[in-house]
């Protein structure tokens, strides 16, 4: 027998207690009183029904709208915050990552939105730290004659069976 649905329950107890605390001008919340507020009490309702349930086909539309209402309030709350278009990668790599948890499938498209996540949000280190592959292309690039030369080199003389 099938567990029940908490998925509604939660939605209407979630949002019940947004609005009444936004009635009740309970300040100390004050700046959660917006909309991605709203998208974290569905995402949670979605991450409860998908782990209550073992239903874990919810768990991607649970990580990627509970971690898109969080990215939206921490941009709002710390200026050091990235608004970059990768953290929306990143999150759903993370949906990923966590479905694959449960159900073992998913863990390549989880790593490579992960990596270029990462990537994209640390591009200038990252460019940085691959200075030397300049270097090595510009070696390529000048000696590779020489490679083709050993590799017939070693098929010719080497290499005998």
């Amino acid at each position: 027998m099938k567990k029940q649905s908490v998925f509604p329950g939660i939605v209407l107890i979630g949002i019940g207690l947004y609005f009444l605390l936004d009635q009740l001008h309970f300040t100390a919340l004050q700046v959660f009183y917006s909309w991605p507020t709203l998208l974290v009490i569905i995402g949670v309702a979605f991450l409860a029904q998908a782990y209550t349930s073992r239903d874990y086909q919810n768990i991607i539309p649970g990580v990627i709208l509970t971690g898109i209402g969080v990215h939206f309030h921490l941009i709002t709350l710390f200026s050091i915050w990235p608004d970059h278009w990768a953290m929306f990668t990143l999150i759903i790599g993370l949906a990923f990552l966590l479905r694959y948890q449960q159900t073992k499938s998913g863990l390549l498209p989880g790593l490579v939105l992960l990596v270029l996540s990462i990537v994209a949000l640390f591009y200038q280190e990252v460019v940085g730290w691959l200075s030397w592959v300049s270097s090595v292309v510009s070696i390529v690039e000048k000696y590779w004659p020489i490679v083709l030369i050993a590799a017939g080199i070693y098929l010719l003389f080497i290499k005998k069976k």
